[in-house]
């Protein structure tokens, strides 16, 4: 045999190795399942590290009800572990940190405009059940500079928990199911897993669960429709905000310490929410419904989405991804495959 041969035969891979490699990486490289299998491994090693580290703070999380300082602590040490993992991927998957969610022209507007919407949605739930008589508010709990610092502490901690949430669920993992499977696809797996995972709250109900898999959906929908986060992330801080602190209410069954307002539910479960709070109500359901259509009303005819075409068809990223241009309308983060 030629040298020449030799050596190349000797730096060929085997096939089995080339057999691997083809289960491993694709034509866009890293696939998506393994990918997927990737994020929530560096996300768990993370959070077991930062665990450690937050303990002095997490004494007594998730007791109801909740300090604000355990609250902050569990939020920040599990936005500190989702953003490592997705820093890591990003690094992997050369990608800017910013690609999942968090890119785009105007993010201060969306983030604004969800905090105000979220406030005014939980506030008509709210207002709906007590004109019905399923809600008494019993006035205020606090006053004066106690009420502001607990409005300010509870303002950090729902942000927090607000940006961990759409990061875990509608971050990374939505971007990578787009690839493997379609955006909405991925929306209905992830919004299923988002109301499951209420299913382990004290005080949930059924009807909580279905809701928060159904508010996950219309978080999807933002997204969708702008290719970015932030609406969603304002929207989930001022619902969680406004129902925990400003109302004074359960959220998925848990009571914070130092909220604004008294009340109790009153009347049966199903419309009350009882123990699980207005989120429990089933009249979440037509609220929901009306938000998803003016949703489509407000943007459904006035934006493109940046996840055409992979509406119920994989995806794969463009490469390199295009930064942000002037254009107002939502920019594309995939071509067709």
């Amino acid at each position: 045999m030629d040298p020449t041969d030799q050596q190349n035969a000797v730096l060929r891979p085997s096939r089995p190795l080339r057999r691997l490699h083809s289960i491993v990486i694709g034509p866009e490289g890293l696939r998506p399942g393994w990918s997927a299998c990737l994020f929530f491994l560096f996300w768990y090693l993370l959070s077991d590290v930062l665990e450690i580290l937050f303990y002095p703070w997490l004494r007594g999380y998730p007791a109801s009800p909740l300090a604000p300082a355990a609250g902050a602590a569990a939020e920040l040490m599990q936005f500190l572990a989702l953003l490592g993992a997705t820093f890591l991927m990003a690094r992997i998957e050369r990608r800017p940190l910013l690609a999942y969610g968090y890119r785009g022209h105007a993010r201060t507007l969306l983030l604004f405009s969800g905090l105000a919407w979220g406030f005014i949605a939980l506030s008509a739930l709210v207002f709906s059940l007590w004109k019905l008589g399923y809600l008494a508010l019993d006035g205020p709990a606090l006053h004066g500079a106690p009420a502001l610092r607990d409005a300010a502490l509870w303002a950090g901690v729902f942000l927090f928990g607000a940006l961990f949430e759409e990061s875990f669920l509608r971050g990374y993992p939505q971007f990578t199911l787009t690839r493997a499977l379609g955006f909405w696809w991925g929306a209905l797996l992830l919004s299923a897993a988002f109301g499951f995972g209420h299913h382990f709250n004290s005080g949930e109900s059924t009807m909580g669960v279905i809701a928060a898999g159904a508010i996950g959906l219309v978080f999807c929908l933002s997204l969708w429709y702008t290719g970015s986060l932030w609406w969603a992330v304002g929207f989930h801080c001022a619902w969680d905000w406004s129902e925990s602190y400003f109302y004074g209410t359960a959220d998925s069954g848990l009571i914070v310490q130092g909220h604004l307002f008294r009340e109790h539910p009153a009347g049966p479960v199903l419309w009350s929410g009882g123990a699980t709070g207005p989120e429990g109500s089933v009249l979440i359901l037509p609220l929901i419904v009306i938000m998803a259509f003016l949703m489509h009303l407000w943007w459904g005819r006035r934006v493109r989405s940046p996840f055409a075409g992979a509406g119920w068809r994989p995806m794969r990223p463009a490469a390199p991804i295009p930064p942000p241009t002037m254009d107002t309308r939502p920019q594309s983060f995939f071509h067709r495959r």
